[in-house]
């Protein structure tokens, strides 16, 4: 390869990791993927540890106020189906820069129910056990919430599954 290709090759990549450094890590999936692309204000969900490569991802992103993970009060929501090489970055927008929180659901055998094989995560990837979905409790806004300005921001969800008693990531 000629030094002229390869520094041109190397400048156009320099230009593409400006013109869209929070794509930089994966493919960024969703109909919103422009956005996060272009790092307008958005949230691009880095969701992790999946159980099976199979099913459904949703992401919810709903307000961080009193009404937050309740049901049908979220402000946008991404259905895709979940890729099969793992990891999925998925952007979600938001029509203004403000606090939010994030939900995920991986629907493993995309039956759209909520089952016990279902994982599920939150921004702030906060410590939940089991109990804490029997007896409908949420974890502190403050440990899930996070800010949104002009611009794309990241969150890094892990998933948990039910194992007995427990609501753990996959080992």
């Amino acid at each position: 390869m000629s030094k002229i290709l390869l520094a041109g090759l190397l400048a156009a990549g320099a230009a593409g990791a400006l013109i869209a450094p929070v794509a930089a890590q994966g493919a960024t999936l969703g109909p919103a993927a422009a956005l996060c692309n272009s790092n307008a204000t958005a949230v691009l969900v880095d969701v992790r540890g999946f159980k099976q490569n199979t099913g459904t991802l949703r992401v919810q992103i709903y307000g961080a106020d009193r009404n937050y993970l309740e049901k049908r009060k979220w402000l946008e929501r991404v259905d895709i189906p979940v890729s099969k090489s793992g990891n999925m970055q998925v952007c979600v927008p938001v029509k203004a820069p403000g606090n939010y929180v994030v939900s995920v659901r991986h629907d493993l055998n995309g039956n759209g129910k909520s089952d016990k094989s279902d994982g599920g995560g939150l921004s702030g990837n906060p410590d939940m056990k089991l109990t804490d979905f029997i007896f409908k409790r949420k974890p502190k806004l403050a440990a899930v919430s996070f800010a949104v300005g002009a611009t794309t921001k990241r969150i890094p969800v892990t998933l948990n599954y039910i194992n007995g008693l427990s609501f753990d990531p996959v080992d």
